[in-house]
């Protein structure tokens, strides 16, 4: 891999999307799991280093033309410390991202999770640019798709795929509902409490909120979990899930579930649209959505 700053020099560059976009392209052999300290080297990061201490995750030194820089990681999970060195070196690659400290930021578990900030929070705004930097350049869209492509989508799938890029469940569950081919949310739990949701842009609004308990009627709830053990997909109720409007024809909604440590769990929930009634069509080539189901279980056995 032959990759320098001046790569980067280009339309798009001041951007998360952009900046991967000229990576991708000023290095075509990139192999799965991303070389994520490799690359941070070749962008004039000189050293990646551990360090303990309360409150942090991470962090970047660097001088003020942002010309070299070194980053620093808590001593922890493997794949965690992978995704800090992606956020620490969007930092130090996007342009319009200033420290709150003169050539210094350092980064909370809290700013590692931010998805969205308000307009006028500078701050949250460059941890979710420098979270979205580290998701791309981690489990690049082209890289991942073709993972996805032709196959219904299954936790274990998920799982897998976590591993093979090596990050975190809650990283790939998210890139999993947005570049797949379904309509997908996974919630995640503990001790039968919801923690948070991701879910594709065309999946409904979730009415089953952090803090609130898992719904009585859902799947993880009736069959509970053991970790490290997926359940089968099994079809169920929507409106424990999703609002379904009444009067409406109502989605077919699946949902499976997946054990982990320490009472942690996470559903994955794949929602099908209600299909157009059309007494014209013929009844036999009319299949619903259950018989659909039926077929890929048969055709995956």
């Amino acid at each position: 891999m032959a990759l320098s700053r001046m790569d980067l020099d280009g339309q798009g560059s001041g951007s998360p999307e952009g900046l991967v976009t000229l990576i991708l392209k000023a290095a075509p052999g990139l192999t799965i799991p991303i070389p994520i300290e490799d690359l941070a080297r070749q962008l004039d990061i000189e050293d990646i280093q551990k360090f303990e201490t309360q409150g942090f995750e991470g962090g970047l030194v660097t001088d003020t033309a942002r010309s070299r820089g070194v980053i620093l990681t808590r001593n922890g999970h493997p794949f965690r410390r992978r995704f800090t060195v992606g956020h620490e070196l969007g930092h130090f690659l996007i342009p319009t991202h200033v420290p709150d400290e003169a050539g210094r930021f350092l980064c909370s578990r809290e700013d590692m999770r931010l998805l969205s900030a308000a307009e006028n929070d500078r701050r949250g705004r460059m941890e979710v640019e420098a979270n979205r930097f580290s998701s791309l350049i981690l489990m690049p869209p082209p890289l991942l798709r073709p993972y996805l492509k032709r196959r219904d989508p299954d936790i274990r799938h998920m799982a897998e795929l976590a591993d093979l890029f090596q990050v975190s469940k809650q990283a790939m569950a998210r890139a999993y509902a947005l570049y797949g081919e379904h309509i997908l949310a996974f919630i995640f739990a503990k001790a039968g409490k919801v923690l948070f949701s991701v879910r594709h842009l065309r999946f409904p609004f979730i009415v089953v909120g952090s803090g609130a308990t898992v719904p009585q009627g859902s799947l993880l709830r009736r069959g509970g979990t053991q970790p490290g053990l997926a359940s089968d997909l099994r079809e169920c109720v929507p409106d424990i899930w999703i609002d379904v409007t009444r009067g409406e024809r109502a989605p077919t909604l699946y949902e499976q579930t997946l054990g982990q440590r320490d009472q942690f769990a996470i559903v994955m929930l794949w929602l099908e649209p209600a299909e157009e009634e059309d007494e014209d069509e013929d009844r036999d080539a009319d299949r619903t959505a259950r018989e659909r189901f039926r077929e890929r279980q048969r055709r995956y056995r």
